[in-house]
């Protein structure tokens, strides 16, 4: 019944058009003063505790030094190295837009910072070069969501942060599932331009490519600092984060030269601005699990899964159409702090390794960023190309379709995810 109260209050405030952090704290404080008995005193001290955690702080570095990177012509350079390689295949342009969002998301850790600093450069010159308008908006606006797969990612930070996982394992965990959607994403894009034989490039030289990298190098040892001082113990990932944004701001001011000591201020309150969003979600999120768990009503839904039979296979199946579901309505940050302190203690009693479900939670999330009607790197995408959400949802569905086979993959076969994490010895 408290359940029923909760969920009903909160689908109230959030179909009113309330942003979702604000239904999250105002749904707790009414649960609170008309149906519990729990003192105002543990509310207050759990709204500093929720935020108190140490991983917590690798987001606002993350979102900093992906900021950086954007900013300061990584993206630009990265491009030119991933056309170097593939542009000669057919789908060229398409392909090194593939390969630059995998590359530009194992720095970043936000699918639509991913969206804007390789779409603002790759699509005008994917139109330049003949290619159909929905064609380059498709690639992009699902090869962005990369962002949050490929390690760093600001999602599977929260998702630590939700349900105490280890961050270390998280990110190595994203890896392979990461470079293999990639790989997917890239098959899917070089199907359609053979079929309707769009443009390619040169074949660049050897010494083209060299010089291609050589440019690059700065930006992609960026990866090198964080998951390779990561799994080698030198720092935590939450040190990494540190890291990364000291890397990235050396990088676009004193190396690269793209931008000037007078455009920090403004990415640092950029920044600062972003993080300020994302950690009075998590605020409010951990409050709402802090009555979920004080009602019970985790373990109770578990204990009627479990009294009724539900496996593993209809759990998980079950959690994929809720992922699917939210995404129609809510954006991932929300999704992740309001539904994994649920699904994670059924999860457990079922059996089910917690690295696995974070995964699969993140590819939920990546597809519902790529889907209408709040798919976060739809509307940035159409802020690029100018192009409708009606339109843009018609260019995305062959590459979405693909996505949704592969959540399919990662849904059932574990190994996908946790082989890599079990091979260095993080689990």
């Amino acid at each position: 019944m408290n359940a029923a109260i909760i969920f009903l209050i909160l689908t109230l405030l959030m179909v009113s058009g309330m942003p979702v952090s604000i239904a999250l704290g105002l749904t707790v404080l009414s649960f609170l003063f008309g149906f519990t008995e729990v003192p105002l005193e543990s509310v207050a001290l759990k709204l500093f505790t929720g935020i108190e955690k140490f991983e917590i702080m690798a987001i606002p570095f993350f979102i900093l030094a992906g900021n950086f990177l954007t900013h300061g012509g990584v993206a630009k350079r990265m491009i030119n190295f991933a056309t170097a390689m593939v542009g000669h295949w057919h789908g060229g342009l398409g392909l090194g837009g593939v390969l630059a969002c995998a590359l530009f998301a194992a720095v970043s850790g936000s699918s639509p910072a991913t969206v804007v600093a390789i779409g603002s450069i790759l699509l005008p010159a994917m139109a330049r070069a003949g290619f159909p308008k929905r064609f380059g908006a498709g690639v992009i606006t699902t090869s962005g969501a990369l962002g949050i797969l490929i390690p760093p990612s600001i999602v599977m930070v929260m998702y630590a942060v939700a349900t105490n996982t280890s961050v270390g394992a998280l990110f190595m965990a994203g890896v392979v599932p990461g470079l293999l959607l990639a790989m997917i994403l890239g098959g899917v894009t070089w199907w359609r331009a053979r079929k309707n034989n769009y443009p390619r490039l040169p074949k660049a030289s050897w010494a083209q490519r060299w010089d291609a990298f050589r440019k690059s190098a700065w930006g992609l040892f960026l990866i090198v600092v964080v998951m390779g001082g990561i799994y080698s113990g030198i720092f935590t990932p939450t040190e990494a984060a540190a890291m990364s944004a000291v890397y990235a701001f050396v990088v676009a001011v004193f190396i690269y030269k793209d931008m000037g000591l007078k455009d920090v201020p403004k990415v640092l309150l950029s920044s600062a601005n972003m993080s300020a969003m994302l950690l009075y979600i998590i605020t409010n999120a951990a409050l709402f699990s802090f009555i979920m768990a004080n009602e019970g009503i985790p373990q109770a839904m578990a204990d009627w899964m479990l009294g009724n039979g539900l496996g593993v296979i209809s759990f998980l199946l079950m959690v994929n159409v809720i992922l699917l579901l939210a995404g129609n309505f809510m954006e991932p940050s929300s999704i992740m702090l309001i539904f994994a302190p649920i699904m994670f203690p059924i999860a457990m009693q079922l059996g089910i390794d917690p690295i696995h479900l974070g995964i699969l939670m993140v590819v939920n999330m990546e597809v519902g960023m790529c889907h209408p009607p709040v798919g976060l790197n739809l509307y940035v995408a159409s802020g690029i190309t100018k192009m409708g959400i009606t339109e843009l949802t018609v260019a995305v569905w062959p590459w979405l379709l693909s996505m949704l086979c592969f959540l399919v993959l990662v849904t059932y076969w574990p190994g996908l995810s946790l082989w890599l994490p079990r091979a260095l010895g993080m689990m």
